[in-house]
């Protein structure tokens, strides 16, 4: 949530740091935001604002409007409100006598320290926690002169999380940042600098990159980059090479980044999967940095995750209990540290988080650290911060995702479970060398069938327009098709604002069968009618009890599997895969349904309302 871009350059004052701060921010509008404001460092020395509550359009027109001056550096916003409604008074940048400072996050003790300023005679005119920092920092600025300096001074007096840009007037080619538990990356450039909340601000510009670690204090100058610690203590960030480029992050001709990142899929899981193996065919997770006597030696693993990232958790264990017989429990991560949970130095703690940025899951991880438990980040971002505080990450390879509700990274989050799962039971030996190869092989199927599904779509299109004025849907499912029913029914409540349930099948029967009504539509995913252990029969059960009572069955089936027909009102068949492997091809046409469903209302699925794509805040 919150969008943040800098930008500081080596040229005359002009529009560019305008142009440079506005494309910034609108890649950054994905992370969703309810206001959006940018502040300039002019070349006569002053400083020029804009700032207006709604889309980053109103903001556009309002600079049309009234131009502002040419500027040699420049910082921008997009917010999602907290301290106060999205207005256009607490709208970022604020303002402090020389100072313009934008914030994300939450400063916990904003109201001792507005008290202290109020005190002090100080005008506050917003209801937000970020004046009372921007004015904090003018203050400790007419003190020791020096901006970085400045915000070292006011960063070790704040509580809570909080990324921090800064410029003043007096300093036309400087930008300052700082970060707390929440995300700032430095992109690198000739003659111009770029800070951003993710490279998402700055691709167009450069791809090139300096990771921060946690506290840490930036000076950004057409020339230079400077880092400390909040002491200021001399700091290095890791540079590296961002993997894609702008073209990656734009909608390719589809209607919206969902479609788009729905037709990804099949390359998300390609990529996550490639070069996992060595010349033996074993697999070779070169990220896992942990000790291979300690991955022997778990006896527990617990996977901490949000939302959709957890329902792949769910995925996960399955796959990893079957293939591992190592016991896996699955946590929402904002429930985790509160609970007392029982770690020892033998708990495995997988994180799964495609941001990286996610605080519920970073707090976890930090618990989960203290009570001594390794812990093995699954993430879509490089350098971001659960990765970088984890002992190990095994990076999946979805490449951007910038629609709010998460599809390709979802099916990378499986994948890359997956392959923990065969790399833990080829490392404990509870599997032998060619049945791991068969697996990999089943997996590396996988994306032309994903294809597959995505061809075959038409139906469901046809049938979710059709839908579009349905006020109630539910999903049924069993086994690894419990998870994907609760995220089918996820998307939908995300995207198209209509009540959704996922229930597991087997708990029908015990209450969830009184919902069902004349016309009401369920999504029944029907697992393989093949294998000794199948639940087919039971789920085909299922499909029948609530036909009888008069719902409209949606099915999703394998190939082959001639017995639904008898009692559907519409099949969607799937290819046949592997028991373990079938959500990736049976979650597939649910997020089609669900796309489809919204955008025959007229809704944005890119950015849902009240939503954010990545929730830095606990």
């Amino acid at each position: 949530m919150c969008g943040i871009v800098g930008y500081v350059g080596d040229h005359q004052p002009d529009a560019r740091p305008l142009e440079v701060v506005l494309e910034g921010l609108r890649r950054l509008e994905y992370r969703g935001y309810d206001s959006a404001g940018v502040a300039l460092v002019t070349g006569a020395g002053g400083l020029a604002t804009a700032k207006k509550a709604g889309k980053l359009a109103n903001l556009v027109a309002e600079l049309d409007a009234r131009p502002l001056p040419g500027a040699t550096a420049g910082i921008g916003h997009t917010r999602w409100a907290t301290h106060g409604g999205p207005t256009d008074v607490n709208a970022h940048p604020h303002v402090a006598g020389g100072v313009a400072l934008i914030h994300n996050g939450i400063v916990e003790n904003f109201a001792v320290l507005k008290e202290e300023l109020l005190a002090d005679g100080a005008e506050l005119l917003s209801e937000t926690d970020t004046e009372v920092v921007a004015h904090l920092l003018q203050r400790a600025y007419a003190e020791v002169k020096d901006l970085g300096e400045a915000m070292r001074l006011v960063v070790r007096r704040l509580h809570g999380t909080f990324t921090l840009l800064a410029v003043h007037e007096d300093h036309p080619d400087t930008v300052v940042g700082a970060r707390h538990d929440s995300p700032l990356v430095v992109g690198l450039g000739d003659g111009a600098n770029y800070l951003g909340s993710d490279v998402a601000a700055f691709i167009a510009e450069t791809r090139r990159a300096l990771e921060l670690a946690q506290d840490q204090v930036v000076v950004i100058t057409p020339r230079s980059v400077t880092v400390t610690d909040f002491d200021g203590n001399p700091a290095e960030g890791r540079e590296y090479t961002i993997d894609w480029d702008a073209a990656a992050a734009e909608k390719g001709g589809f209607r919206s980044f969902m479609e788009k990142e729905i037709a990804d899929q099949p390359q998300a899981v390609q990529d996550t999967l490639l070069g996992r193996t060595d010349t033996h065919g074993r697999l070779v997770l070169d990220d896992l940095k942990i000790d291979e006597s300690v991955l022997r030696a778990a006896d527990k693993i617990i996977v901490i995750a949000c939302g959709t990232a957890a329902y792949s958790g769910h995925v996960a264990k399955y796959a990893i209990e079957h293939w591992c017989r190592i016991p896996v429990e699955v946590e929402l991560a904002h429930e985790f540290r509160y609970r007392d949970p029982i770690l020892t130095e033998r708990t495995l703690v997988v994180a799964i988080s495609q941001s990286g940025e996610t605080m519920d899951t970073l707090m976890a991880v930090r618990h989960a650290r203290e009570q001594g438990a390794k812990v093995l980040a699954i993430c879509n971002t490089h350098g971001s911060t659960i990765p970088r505080e984890s002992d190990a990450v095994l990076y999946t390879h979805a490449g951007p995702e910038v629609a709010v509700a998460s599809t390709k990274a979802f099916l990378a989050q499986i994948t890359a479970a997956y392959l923990l799962g065969l790399y833990l039971a080829q490392l404990r030996g509870n599997k032998f060398a060619d049945e791991i190869a068969e697996i990999l092989d089943d997996l590396r199927a996988m994306p032309e069938k994903i294809q597959e599904v995505l061809d075959r779509s038409g139906r469901v299109r046809e049938i979710a327009r059709w839908m579009a004025d349905t006020s109630s849907v539910l999903f049924l499912g069993r086994h690894v098709g419990f998870p994907v029913a609760l995220e089918g029914a996820l998307k939908l409540k995300e995207i198209a604002y209509i009540h959704a349930e996922g229930f597991a099948a087997g708990e029908l029967k015990h209450g969830p069968i009184a919902l069902i009504e004349p016309g009401q539509p369920v999504f029944v995913i029907v697992p393989s009618p093949r294998g000794r252990d199948s639940l087919h029969s039971k789920v085909v059960s299922n499909i029948q009890e609530i036909r009888a009572r008069g719902a409209r069955t949606l099915v999703i089936a394998e190939d082959g599997d001639e017995a639904v027909k008898a009692y559907a009102d519409e099949v969607f068949f799937v290819p046949q895969s592997p028991t373990l492997l079938a959500p990736l091809l049976s979650v597939v046409p649910l997020q089609i349904f669900a796309c489809e469903l919204a955008t025959a209302r007229g809704l944005d699925v890119d950015q849902p309302r009240n939503l954010a794509k990545s929730v830095t805040v606990e």
